[in-house]
């Protein structure tokens, strides 16, 4: 059982599965850096307030004195993802848990990215958050929960998994699959 219930990590809830790009020029994506473990906090008042954000996790479990825990951790931590106008970036530097804003110069590039993690999140598979950008075969998933999306493998020890990367952050998320779920892009 989780220490803490999932709470909402995206708002609205179609904020990345729907193709639907904002007639207003000031929306954009915005890459918030919190303060350390802020992630939550931040996300639970933009709720409050109705502002457009995402915030992926993922489901972490350990063992101390012999209890099993869980917890819902962020998988990029120290960012969150606001989307919104200069009102709404105000309205996260108020929080006082903003350490800065970092532009996003490619926007459709980086809704990509943030759906494509959305859609493993939403897979209910087990993610585990990525530190480095590794090269790798580019690949897309032909068979499984994962069908459609595109991104590099990693191995790790004898176990082969799809890493989705966010090229902003230099960071990314990788879930475990199986070779017969991919084919080789030719890039």
């Amino acid at each position: 059982m989780p220490l803490l219930p999932l709470e909402p990590f995206v708002y609205p809830e179609n904020l990345l599965t729907e193709d639907v790009l904002s007639t207003e020029a000031d929306v954009r994506w915005w890459v918030l850096q919190t303060r350390p473990r802020a992630e939550k906090q931040i996300a639970r008042r933009f709720l409050r307030r109705s502002v457009p954000f995402f915030l992926p996790l993922y489901q972490k479990q350990w063992r101390k004195s012999g209890r099993l825990f869980t917890s819902h951790m962020p998988l990029f931590p120290g960012y969150l993802f606001l989307h919104g106008d200069f009102q709404a970036r105000l309205v996260a530097l108020e929080t006082n848990l903003v350490a800065r804003t970092i532009p996003v110069d490619d926007q459709a590039q980086f809704r990509n990215d943030l759906a494509r993690v959305h859609h493993l999140m939403t897979t209910g598979a087990s993610l585990s958050p990525e530190e480095r950008l590794v090269a790798g075969t580019r690949v897309e998933i032909l068979r499984g929960p994962f069908v459609g999306l595109e991104g590099k493998v990693l191995r790790r020890g004898k176990k082969l998994k799809l890493f989705v990367e966010v090229q902003l952050l230099q960071r990314g998320v990788s879930v475990e699959i199986e070779s017969w779920m991919v084919q080789r892009l030719d890039v």
